[in-house]
């Protein structure tokens, strides 16, 4: 390990993955077996973030839309903004981490965050509204809210998003205490994990957050072209979408529990942090 975990992430750290051990009902997937050919061909992701540097060459070509949610007293409208690029360079850093594990997948951005990396509960909430009347696949949400006042709403959200098919890939909050929508138990939330390697993946038996991925160290790709090394429950979320978006590029129809039990049943064992790539 190579710096302090962030939060929600001890379940998944070195000393403590012994506890991670359980009887799957579904035995061991072999990942080969399971993801086959799946690169994310068909598969399109919105990333709810602080938008996408799509000229950055982590990104390959692969953003296809900028919207941003825009603001005016209490109502929130979600509007296409060719300029709506990366203000900060935390979208970027989860879009790169996207392509790079699932490279024919399609990307739609939607700007939440300002340039210091803050939003508005109502502008998360009008984007994943919005992502899920658009049929997208799969929703990167590399942050959250821990506003009280915004757990009903988004837990509604997260609901219609799980019976519309949409799969919401859901970052823990790196302070403690609760966040939303991550501890809800219709996504797939996901902390951060102590093994410097893309390939490994953790399910914990034990939520609120039901996956460990690798969040500590990481080199992304950031704004104006640039890359730099970070750590955080942020950057281990991405690892899971593309994942998941090579899934659902050789099952389309897979639903949201279905590939959470697919991405279960291959997860590295306690004692494993050295799978081949699927």
């Amino acid at each position: 390990m190579t710096g302090p975990l962030t939060a929600w992430s001890e379940a998944f750290a070195a000393g403590a993955r012994a506890g991670l051990e359980r009887a799957s009902p579904l035995g061991r997937l072999e990942r080969a077996a399971v993801f086959g050919d799946g690169h994310g061909a068909g598969v399109t992701v919105a990333i709810i973030d602080s938008g996408v540097d799509g000229d950055h060459p982590a990104i390959g070509g692969r953003l296809a839309r900028r919207l941003r949610v825009e603001l005016t007293g209490e109502d929130a409208h979600v509007i296409d903004d060719a300029d709506a690029d990366d203000l900060v360079g935390h979208g970027t850093a989860c879009a790169g981490i996207i392509v790079s594990i699932a490279p024919a997948v399609e990307l739609v951005s939607i700007r939440v965050l300002g340039a210091d990396n803050r939003g508005k509960g109502r502008a998360l909430a009008a984007a994943v509204a919005w992502a899920v009347d658009q049929g997208i696949s799969i929703v990167n949400m590399s942050l959250s809210s821990r506003s009280e006042a915004m757990f009903a709403s988004l837990h509604d959200l997260a609901d219609r998003a799980y019976f519309a098919n949409s799969l919401l890939v859901c970052a823990a909050n790196n302070i403690p205490g609760p966040s939303y929508p991550s501890l809800f138990a219709s996504v797939l939330s996901v902390a951060a994990h102590d093994v410097e390697d893309p390939d490994v993946w953790f399910y914990n038996p034990a939520p609120p957050v039901e996956f460990g991925a690798y969040g500590l160290d990481v080199d992304v790709a950031w704004r104006d072209g640039g890359r730099i090394r970070a750590t955080g429950n942020s950057f281990a979320a991405p690892h899971l979408a593309g994942q998941a978006a090579r899934l659902r590029s050789r099952y389309p129809a897979a639903t949201p529990f279905e590939v959470k039990a697919l991405l279960a049943a291959t997860a590295n064992g306690p004692g494993e942090v050295a799978l081949p790539r699927p």
